[in-house]
């Protein structure tokens, strides 16, 4: 596999240390965690001190969203989202898909406040559900605020046309699954200047709640927007970000926690 450059190296150190999403090892303690088997999630908490959070967090993720019970808050704003061209990276870090930004690209303006897009990553199927429904895939953008806070929005899909975003990188998830990669290894696929305008539209709607790194370290106080429009995907595209992953069961998605008396709001554009 091709080796980064020493500040790329470093950067991704960096944002798997507060994102446990460039490596399938957390750089603090070390432990390897998985889908299934001793290392999946319902023993995450037990693999590292640093994975308590997975055990015993009052505020975890992924919840169900039930649309009936969301409160509509008035006070929430629409998602300002900022993005422009950058350099970018395709990563298989051995549980996940996603793409490193190597410089800012760009912010999310949540109530008056800018996250700067860090990585965004797949999972499917998918973690989050809607009155239950689990969908084949989602994607995450994971924000991260100067003062070290994160936000993330969070895109379902469900089975349909094909994801312009995903086709624009299909080439290169094709030469990710050929690049022979270990749970415990990265496989590196340079995207060059990369656009994501494709994850760029407005929404007319989302759900908020307070939550987690879906994860370890499972790191809670995550701001999560979940959009309620539903984007469409392909068969052959969620074939393609699975085929790159090291192992037999290529699903990577946490089980739902409970919301332990947490709230769902819900931003609606088109309530009065």
């Amino acid at each position: 596999m091709p080796a980064p450059s020493v500040s790329f190296s470093a950067a991704l150190a960096a944002l798997a240390l507060l994102l446990t999403s460039a490596s399938a090892t957390d750089i603090i303690g070390g432990a390897l965690f998985a889908y299934a088997g001793p290392q999946g999630p319902s023993h995450w908490g037990s693999l590292s001190p640093e994975y308590s959070a997975c055990a015993n967090g009052e505020h975890q993720s992924p919840v169900n969203i039930v649309r009936n019970a969301t409160v509509l808050n008035k006070n929430l704003h629409a998602l300002t989202r900022d993005y422009r061209p950058a350099n970018a990276t395709l990563v298989n870090n051995g549980f996940n898909i996603g793409v490193l930004y190597e410089q800012e690209v760009g912010t999310l303006l949540v109530d008056g406040k800018n996250y700067s897009l860090k990585q965004m990553h797949w999972h499917s199927p998918s973690e989050h559900r809607i009155d239950g429904i689990q969908f084949p895939a989602e994607l995450h953008l994971v924000h991260k605020s100067n003062d070290g806070a994160f936000a993330v929005v969070a895109i379902l899909y469900q089975f349909g046309d094909p994801d312009p975003l995903i086709s624009k990188i299909k080439d290169q998830l094709d030469e990710l699954a050929k690049d022979a990669c270990g749970a415990d290894e990265e496989s590196h696929i340079p995207l060059g200047i990369f656009n994501p305008k494709q994850i760029k539209r407005n929404t007319r709607k989302y759900y908020r709640y307070v939550g987690s790194l879906t994860t370890p370290p499972c790191t809670e106080s995550v701001t999560w927007n979940v959009l309620g429009k539903v984007r469409t995907i392909s068969k052959e595209q969620v074939e393609s970000l699975k085929a790159p992953l090291p192992t037999d069961d290529k699903t990577n998605c946490r089980p739902l926690q409970p919301l332990n008396g947490r709230q769902v709001q819900l931003y609606d554009e088109l309530s009065d």
